[in-house]
């Protein structure tokens, strides 16, 4: 067996099942040994950003780590955009990244980078294999270190892929598991029963179905608030669980919101602060005279937390979102017309992938009676996320429906994820919000009192020109487009209907 079989054997062993490639000359030797190493699933994506965000969005659904192969710095350069989000998501993903040979390194052929210094702009831990006989090991280790819900980086060179090595036993250290903090769990409680105006701000893994039941529990005996995270890496939503608000992304709506509160205790989110530094705007959220608490995001601590409090065993109804049923809008399409045909057809068990950004901003209100489904946001803020985290989603999931709820901009960032969607037949519904503009950044010259952009600033916020039909077609996957309301009713419903992805441009 040579390096190349032992890191995939190695990486079976360990549960992983899929690995997104873009591969290149110096990773052949794992691509080959994907033939003779039986259990992993190599997809080819034609962006390596592509497969950064797939295997967040295949992580986000599995909690498995998930696997990337990218070709030198070059390659992992192209893929750090959607490895900042997944960092930020705390997602479990093993990037294996190939390069030159060991003793062909020391000539500076021209692929040669620094791959450790960008590693280190997105992994929790990483890595150069300096053996092939370390490379069983190695592999161990990195996906020992994903499991903590980071971004692990394993750098291979070429020629320990190649050599001949023995199977050796590795030594297989799972993360421990953390334990719950009780003098936390107390003070909290205490807190939540003071009096003062609590809320209870949830994000990470508080945000699943167990753990807002739990906080649905709290509240119900503390009277205090629920609050979400701006962005969660993962939201269970829609009737029959708690409605909570997210944390809005504007700073001066987020004050407003958080302003009022005395008391603010922390599960899996840190505290709020502003996207950017806006002059007369402070950086964080929160002020000096507001108490807060912290607990441990997972583990049972918001069941412990629920404990602590006597809260009632199972949830009052009152303190539930009853399913709603909402009224088709009609006439031509609004960003609000969107969200209202998006909440009141997508299918129970849906997964959705957010990156809509101005269009979407009535969604999340629409969605606290619709059929339970689960939400996937950009964590990182970095956009072209939503189509391969879609694509990794419906590759995790090929029994739920995937709707990638996708701003025209954002979306031309990752584009290519398309022609993995149709080359595998993933069932993903992809809503292209087209206002032909980056209208967040006019919101952003409105803040510097621009409301009436010179030729340049036009220039820059412009999108005119995407054909997102023939884009579609030309990448294997159906496509419309419509302009009412009544027309992209007709076309969601159609495209849920039928096996593979569609893609609907909705022209505003």
């Amino acid at each position: 067996m040579n390096g190349a079989e032992l890191l995939l054997r190695n990486a079976v062993k360990a549960g992983l099942k899929v690995c997104f490639s873009n591969p290149g000359t110096t990773e052949m030797p794992i691509v080959e040994a994907m033939d003779t190493v039986p259990g992993m699933r190599g997809i080819l994506c034609l962006f390596e950003g592509v497969c950064t965000g797939a295997a967040d969005g295949y992580a986000r659904m599995l909690d498995i780590p998930a696997m990337t192969l990218l070709h030198l710095g070059p390659g992992l350069a192209n893929g750090i955009a959607n490895l900042h989000n997944a960092r930020r998501a705390h997602t479990p993903l093993v990037n294996v990244v190939g390069e030159h040979a060991s003793w062909h390194r020391m000539y500076d052929p021209p692929l040669t980078m620094d791959i450790e210094a960008l590693a280190g702009t997105c992994s929790g831990w990483q890595k150069t294999c300096s053996s092939a006989q370390d490379i069983g090991q190695d592999m161990a280790d990195a996906i020992a270190a994903a499991r903590k819900g980071q971004v692990a980086t394993l750098i291979v060179p070429y020629d320990y892929q190649l050599a001949r090595c023995g199977e050796r036993e590795v030594s297989r250290v799972e993360p421990p598991v953390e334990a719950v903090d009780m003098k936390a769990a107390g003070e909290a409680a205490q807190a939540l029963l003071s009096g003062r105006k609590a809320v209870l701000v949830l994000g990470g893994r508080a945000l699943r179905a167990e753990g807002l039941m739990d906080a649905a529990r709290i509240r119900a005996v503390t009277g205090c608030d629920l609050l979400a995270e701006t962005f969660p890496a993962r939201m269970e939503r829609g009737a029959g669980l708690p409605d909570i608000a997210r944390i809005p992304y504007l700073p001066e709506m987020a004050l407003d919101v958080l302003s009022p509160y005395e008391v603010l205790v922390f599960a899996g989110a840190r505290e709020p602060v502003s996207f950017f530094g806006y002059q007369g705007i402070p950086g964080t959220l929160l002020n000096d005279g507001q108490r807060r608490y912290h607990i441990s995001p997972g583990h049972d601590a918001l069941g412990v937390l629920a404990s602590e409090l006597n809260a009632p065993a199972s949830v009052p109804g009152e303190f539930l979102a009853k399913p709603a049923l909402h009224d088709l809008p009609q006439g031509s399409l609004t960003g609000d017309k969107i969200c209202s045909v998006l909440a009141a057809l997508q299918p129970e068990g849906a997964i959705v992938v957010e990156e809509a950004i101005t269009c979407s901003l009535m969604y999340h209100p629409l969605t606290a009676g619709a059929k339970p489904f689960s939400l996937l946001a950009l964590t990182g803020g970095s956009i072209g996320q939503g189509l391969p985290c879609a694509l990794g989603a419906a590759v995790a999931c090929p029994d739920r429906p995937v709707i990638s709820f996708q701003a025209d901009g954002s979306a031309m960032y990752t584009i290519q994820a398309l022609w993995t969607q149709a080359r595998l037949n993933l069932n993903v519904t992809t809503l292209i919000c087209s206002n032909r503009s980056y209208d967040i950044l006019k919101l952003e010259l409105a803040r510097l009192g621009s409301f009436e952009p010179g030729e340049t600033a036009q220039a820059l916020t412009d999108l005119g020109g995407i054909d997102w039909v023939k884009t579609g077609e030309g990448l294997g996957v159906p496509s419309t487009a419509v302009i009412t309301a009544e027309e992209l009713a007709r076309a969601f419903q159609r495209a849920l209907r039928e096996d593979g992805p569609h893609l609907i441009e909705m022209l505003l």
